[in-house]
């Protein structure tokens, strides 16, 4: 089975769920919009480890999907310190956390089975003061290192790339807010920047 996603209407968003071996389309599904929000920006998919679950992710919401059933199995939107849009989410490469960047610069760590937030890592663990005068700087990219699964980086909209690691707490599923103590992260930019670890 094959997922494309395509955008339809002017109040939704439509996932279709495609037959691999003839391309004969089996279902489509409807993921509403919130009052007042077009369906604009990018929509991206990933499949979890098992290859049944489905991330989906939008500017307005995450949602998980069993592909076996086309159906919604969780749903999250943004809401209290993470309200901003989502500009970016992926599975973890072990798919036990969901990663998921804002364009306000925070990012979040959210268990991958019930989209519970673990900890959210605050713009200033890993964007410099002299960065984040500009409102403009904020994560566009996320990606999960392939064999840690507590370890993720991240492209700005500034050009620069940083990796960031949980730590033990976060990892474990305590709820860590601001993770400015927390996170290590090193840093790398399309200028001559030097890596950094910082505590």
């Amino acid at each position: 089975m094959v997922v494309l996603l395509i955008l339809l209407g002017s109040f939704f968003l439509h996932l279709f769920f495609w037959k691999v071996d003839n391309w004969e389309k089996i279902k489509s599904v409807t993921l509403p919009l919130p009052a007042g929000k077009s369906p604009q920006g990018d929509t991206r998919v990933q499949f979890h480890s098992d290859q049944v679950r489905l991330l989906v992710c939008h500017e307005t919401q995450l949602a998980i999907y069993d592909a076996s059933k086309m159906e919604c199995i969780r749903q999250w939107m943004p809401q209290e310190v993470l309200s901003s849009s989502i500009s970016c989410a992926v599975y973890s490469c072990n798919s036990q956390l969901v990663y998921a960047t804002f364009t306000d610069g925070n990012i979040g760590a959210f268990d991958a089975d019930s989209l519970r937030l673990r900890c959210r890592i605050a713009p200033s663990a890993y964007i410099s003061s002299a960065s984040s005068n500009s409102q403009t700087v904020h994560p566009v990219v996320v990606v999960a290192h392939q064999q840690e699964a507590n370890q993720k980086v991240v492209g700005l909209t500034n050009g620069a790339v940083k990796v960031i690691e949980l730590s033990e707490p976060e990892r474990k599923g305590v709820p860590v807010d601001n993770g400015t103590e927390n996170v290590r992260t090193a840093t790398s930019a399309t200028t001559n920047t030097s890596e950094n670890l910082q505590r």
